[in-house]
């Protein structure tokens, strides 16, 4: 499988594409990337994908974009757990804003991709400002020899799949419904960094996890299953509980932070990269007078997310087999 980090690059053979912004690459995504592979395989093409970096609504308004589900880094491993061919990451920016929808379609798709069999979901809008539509594409599609397929939304119990019912779900702390639309735990992936020391100051050490996006789709405390931390043993899947906010009661206007605490685990593991699978919320973020109040609270914490993997019939530590 290759990859692009540009807009474009010119193929050499005729490909099948989808493009997209594929956060979370959800059930709908899975689905569009399976009738992609399919199509590619009856066609004798190469199946490739595009999707774009920044998210272009991060790019116009950063202070009012959406909540991303996954950096780049963990969007591109889902895609690449697709077994696509190639991925072409599109630096999105002002020269890209500007290319008109018959630009895009005559330049990219026909001259540079050598598209020939185009998947897009029934949604989709491109070119400068967003004037592009299916009709547009289906109308210019002959001239440019390339077919264009439309994939319908898919819903689960009436409900469409989508990043944003995804994003709804995760801020209300609905794990389960997450889950159910995404086809595994939602998960955020990071590397260790070095932070304050005030998890083993008292007494519950943490591993403050880099988070690389404006601001995460959720908050609050969780019962979390954390992958990587065992470098020896990359399978191994470790329990914990994770803070993922502000930490109001220790500092004033502070960022979010991920950090969480692997019960009875004091390895160094600064540097390495965990994935951490968000499992079940516990309680909302709160700010308390006192860090002996605060103590007392993360101990309930501690104890509630043991008597979770006490109590729940699902193995978390079992890998996961879908995206």
């Amino acid at each position: 499988m290759h990859t692009w980090r540009k807009a474009a690059t010119r193929n050499e053979s005729p490909i099948a594409l989808t493009i997209g912004n594929f956060d979370g690459v959800h059930l709908g995504h899975q689905a569009i990337l399976a009738r992609l592979k399919e199509a590619a395989r009856t066609l004798d093409l190469s199946a490739h994908v595009m999707t774009f970096e920044p998210h272009p609504r991060e790019f116009f308004a950063p202070d009012q974009a959406p909540a991303r589900l996954t950096s780049l880094r963990e969007k591109m491993k889902y895609l690449r757990k697709a077994d696509v061919d190639g991925i072409h990451i599109c630096r999105f920016n002002f020269d890209f804003a500007r290319i008109s929808p018959e630009q895009f379609i005559t330049r990219i798709l026909k001259q540079e991709l050598a598209v020939r069999w185009l998947l897009i979901g029934d949604d989709f809008r491109f070119g400068a400002r967003r004037a592009g539509d299916v009709e547009l594409l289906q109308s210019l599609s002959a001239a440019n020899q390339f077919e264009v397929e439309v994939m319908p939304s898919i819903t689960i119990d009436n409900h469409r799949v989508s990043s944003t019912a995804i994003r709804e779900a995760l801020a209300s702390g609905n794990l389960a419904a997450a889950r159910k639309l995404l086809g595994r735990h939602y998960s955020i992936s990071g590397r260790v960094v070095d932070g304050d020391k005030l998890g083993k100051q008292i007494g519950f050490p943490t591993a403050n996890i880099q988070l690389k996006y404006f601001r995460p789709a959720l908050s609050g405390i969780f019962v979390v299953a954390v992958h990587g931390a065992i470098a020896s043993s990359p399978a191994t899947v470790l329990p914990g509980v994770a803070s993922l906010g502000v930490r109001p009661t220790v500092q004033e206007n502070g960022k979010p932070i991920l950090e969480v605490h692997l019960f009875d685990f004091n390895d160094e593991i600064y540097g390495q990269h965990l994935q951490v699978d968000f499992l079940h919320k516990l309680r909302d973020e709160e700010k308390y007078a006192h860090i002996d109040t605060l103590v007392s609270q993360i101990e309930k914490d501690v104890n509630a997310a043991k008597d979770f993997f006490n109590s729940t019939r699902d193995n978390f530590c079992e890998p996961c087999t879908a995206f």
